[in-house]
C-alpha cells in the first residue's frame, strides 16, 4: 500500500487512476495539534488496514498531480540519521570516518517537509546549500535492543528523503536543521511492497543533470545494522524514520533549480528550490568553500 499526506493533512492511498481519500477509515483528524494521527496510524496499521482497503476500493481516484503532497508523518518521536554510510561520498568529502564508527545523529521534526512543499534556502551569503539523496526507513513499531536478523519486524515502509545541508564545518546538526531541510515522499510504501530493500537503485537530478546513482547494497552500515545500532542506544517508535545516508555526488543548490529523487519502488519526489528571506546566524557568517578529493 502506497499512504500518502496531502492538501490539509489529509490521508490516501495511491491506486493507478489516483489518490483515493482514506481519511475516516484511518481514524486521522486533519486538524489536530500537534499532528500525531499519522504516527497512530502506522502504530494501528494492522488492525486499520482492512478498512484501508475497503475505502481505498470504494472512494473515487483524484488525480495525484492534483493535490499537494505533504511530509507523511510530520510529528515522528525522532528522524535519526547516518553520516558518510557511502565509501565514495566519504571519499569526495576527506571525511575519515563512517557510519559505522560514527553513530548517528537526529534531525528535527520543523525540518520535515513533503512533495508538493519548496526547499526554502536560508539567506546565507558565503554558503552553500547541497542536496543528499537518501532512503527514508520508518519504523512500524517500539524498537529496542532489535537483533540484526529481525531487522524487517519493525519496519513499516520507506519513502524518498532529501537531507538538505548548509555545507561548511559547524555542528552537523544546525547545518541540517532548517525548516524544509528534510523533504520526504511522496508517499509511504509499505514494507510489503518492496521486495528488497537492500539493494534498492537510487538517482537524483538537479533539473535534467544526473548527480547521484547509487544502490543502497553499496552502504557501508546496512539496514539492518541501522536499525540494530540505533536500537541499542534509543528506544525507536511507530512513526520514526531513519535516514540511510547519501552516496556521492553530493552538490549546490540555487533558487529555481528543480531536484528530482527516485527509487526503486518508493516512488518519485520532486522539490522546487526557492530563496527564503530568514535564516542568518553569526555561526554561518564565515565564508566556507568546500574542497572536494579526488
Amino acid at each position: 500500500m502506497r499512504l500518502a499526506r496531502y492538501d490539509n493533512g489529509r490521508i490516501g492511498v495511491v491506486t493507478a487512476g489516483g489518490i483515493v481519500d482514506v481519511t475516516d477509515a484511518a481514524g486521522v483528524d486533519p486538524l489536530a495539534w500537534p499532528p500525531i494521527d499519522p504516527t497512530r496510524l502506522v502504530a494501528d496499521f494492522d488492525r486499520l488496514r482492512p478498512a484501508l482497503e475497503r475505502a481505498a476500493a470504494e472512494g473515487t481516484p483524484v488525480p495525484v498531480s492534483q493535490v499537494k503532497l505533504l511530509t507523511p508523518i510530520p510529528w515522528p518521536n525522532k528522524v535519526v540519521a547516518f553520516p558518510v554510510n557511502y565509501h565514495a561520498h566519504g571519499a569526495e568529502m576527506g571525511a575519515g570516518y563512517r557510519a559505522t564508527n560514527q553513530g548517528f545523529f537526529l534531525k528535527p521534526n520543523s525540518s520535515l517537509s513533503g512533495a508538493g512543499e519548496p526547499v526554502v534556502l536560508p539567506d546565507l551569503p558565503g554558503r552553500e546549500v547541497h542536496h543528499e539523496s537518501e532512503l527514508g526507513i520508518v519504523i512500524g513499531k517500539t524498537a529496542r535492543n532489535v537483533a540484526r536478523a529481525d531487522w524487517k519486524d519493525y519496519v513499516f515502509g520507506y519513502a524518498c528523503l532529501l537531507d538538505m545541508v548548509v555545507r561548511g564545518r559547524e555542528e552537523r546538526v544546525a547545518r541540517k536543521a532548517y525548516d524544509t531541510f528534510c523533504p520526504v515522499g511522496p508517499w509511504i510504501t509499505t514494507a510489503d511492497e518492496v521486495p528488497d530493500p537492500t539493494a534498492l537503485r537510487m538517482r537524483l537530478w538537479v533539473d535534467e543533470e544526473l548527480r547521484q546513482d547509487a544502490n543502497t547494497k553499496d552502504l557501508v552500515l546496512d539496514i539492518p545494522g541501522m536499525i540494530e545500532m540505533a536500537s541499542a542506544v534509543m528506544t525507536l517508535y511507530p512513526g520514526d524514520i531513519i535516514a540511510t545516508g547519501t552516496p556521492e555526488g553530493v552538490g549546490p543548490v540555487v533558487a529555481g533549480n528543480k531536484i528530482r529523487i527516485e527509487i526503486d519502488h518508493c516512488g518519485e519526489m520532486i522539490v522546487d528550490v526557492v530563496q527564503g528571506t530568514g535564516g542568518r546566524a553569526s555561526m554561518f557568517e564565515e565564508p566556507y568553500q568546500l574542497v572536494k578529493k579526488a
